[in-house]
């Protein structure tokens, strides 16, 4: 007998055995397993939430990859105009440690003798 609308327990194959956590329901939600939270049953199988989890890992991956790519065009695009105005790490660096040069000069002389 076939039901016009069979609850979300009834419509897996697979014994559910585990309890999602909140974290679970998200990851299950975010990875379009389910459209809202009142849709998760109360328990789902195991295997479902592995699966989850996993498209979730790629989906977190593709997303640093493209947080790196932008990341290294921002890189390049802010080393271009820093070439542009003749700036470097050397000469930033040259100037640090004549600061630091300077000011330990300083305290040396003020320094009680």
């Amino acid at each position: 007998m076939f039901l016009s609308n069979p609850s979300a327990e009834q419509a897996h194959k697979v014994v559910a055995s585990y309890k999602p956590s909140k974290f679970d329901k998200k990851i299950l939600l975010w990875t379009g397993r389910f459209k809202t939270e009142e849709e998760i049953p109360p328990r789902i199988p195991p295997e479902m939430l592995d699966r989850a989890r996993n498209k979730a890992r790629v989906k977190a991956c593709y997303i640093m990859i493209g947080l790196s790519v932008v990341a290294c065009f921002a890189v390049i695009a802010s080393a271009k105009k820093a070439a542009a105005r003749h700036e470097s790490l050397t000469s930033w660096n040259l100037a640090k440690k004549e600061k630091w040069r300077k000011e330990a000069a300083l305290a040396a002389e003020s320094k009680p003798k």
